[in-house]
């Protein structure tokens, strides 16, 4: 629906407006239980739902690009599958973050750091949610202005490889200030290497295969945040949450330092020259 010398502003917007509502609605949503209660506050938001929906139909209808339509889901799949493989850079975009969100999510035992590593308790354990959120949605503002379609895969592996670094920081802080700037600057890494990858899989996508395309995004993805908070739980089961989290960002630099060096396609990967003009 967009241009594409704005694409990688529009993957800015529409990560960050996701990410802010993420952050307000839980907000808001606790706001107006205690106000008004349940029953009106899901009156509000069935309200808002339908006001969502208003807006939606008021965009104008486009031509349909993709000509296999009532094509079986099997054989759509498998041809979505099939053009990520044989594309270098959309397959190392999302492996990274898939690797990423597996072995580098410490969302899922955050309660676990705030109630036995750090002592701090609900209200430390809110914040420490709240700074991996706040640090995306900052970054992601900031990334307006700054342009990430020159030397984009190098900016990509950066931002994963900050990423996991910060991921060790928080694992092995004992000290709440710390820890909380470490999931900060993780949540930040992880807001530019999101825009980055909606930008990549954007562009070096044709107009046809984009449907395919995101439905083997949305299943990289979504799969590898259940498995990754699993995975978090079982490894801190076994060898306790800060080994756990150490080892899931130790992973997350390997698998960005094997990325960089295997696939040249990704890391030389540069975005200015199409998305010029365009």
């Amino acid at each position: 629906m967009v241009p594409k010398n704005i694409y990688h502003n529009a993957a800015i917007w529409s990560t960050s407006t996701w990410k802010s509502a993420a952050v307000s609605g839980a907000l808001f949503g606790g706001f107006f239980i205690s106000w008004i209660g349940v029953d009106k506050t899901l009156c509000v938001v069935f309200i808002l739902v339908i006001l969502s929906l208003i807006i939606l139909f008021q965009i104008q209808r486009k031509p349909v690009l993709n000509k296999k339509i009532g094509e079986p889901m099997k054989e759509s799949l498998q041809a979505g599958v099939k053009f990520v493989i044989q594309n270098k850079a959309i397959l190392g975009v999302l492996t990274l973050d898939m690797v990423a969100v597996l072995f580098g999510g410490t969302v899922a035992i955050l309660s676990v750091f705030a109630q036995d590593v750090l002592k701090i308790g609900p209200s430390g354990f809110g914040v420490l949610n709240a700074s991996i959120s706040l640090g995306s949605i900052l970054t992601m503002f900031i990334t307006t202005y700054i342009p990430i379609n020159k030397k984009t895969g190098k900016k990509m592996l950066i931002s994963v490889f900050v990423f996991g670094l910060s991921i060790i920081a928080f694992g092995l802080s004992s000290i709440y200030w710390v820890s909380v700037l470490a999931l900060f600057v993780s949540g930040a890494a992880d807001g530019i290497s999101m825009v980055i990858r909606q930008t990549i899989l954007q562009i070096k996508t044709p107009d046809e295969m984009r449907g395919r395309v995101s439905s083997v995004n949305s299943m990289f993805v979504g799969s590898s945040n259940e498995l990754g908070a699993f995975e978090s739980g079982l490894a801190a089961k076994i060898a306790g949450p800060v080994t756990a989290v150490v080892f899931g960002g130790i992973m997350t630099i390997i698998t960005t330092i094997v990325s960089g060096a295997l696939n040249p396609t990704l890391r030389n990967l540069d975005l200015s020259k199409e998305t010029k003009g365009n």
